[in-house]
């Protein structure tokens, strides 16, 4: 099982975890278990296309990844929202 990293306010509506245990092949398989087990981050990770939104960051082992990334047992997985202000 891969381990997700959440900072708020993905956490907060993954009902406060900051740190998750998921299964899946691929960081895809991996953020739709999420949306499955936390219904309320539904939408905001993945678009309608069930691709990463444009500004959301995820990381595999503090490198940069899309969908189709494969994963190991021990992979740790940092989803990151973006930051924006004027």
């Amino acid at each position: 099982m891969a381990v997700v990293r959440l900072r708020a306010p993905l956490s907060e509506l993954a009902g406060g975890k900051r740190e998750l245990r998921l299964e899946g092949a691929n960081v895809l398989d991996v953020l739709r278990a999420l949306e499955s087990e936390h219904p309320a981050i539904a939408g905001w990770i993945l678009d309608e296309q069930k691709t990463i939104r444009e500004h959301v960051n995820v990381f595999v082992n503090g490198e940069k990844s899309r969908e189709e990334t494969a994963l190991g047992a021990d992979d740790r997985i940092h989803v990151i929202p973006s930051i924006s202000g004027g």
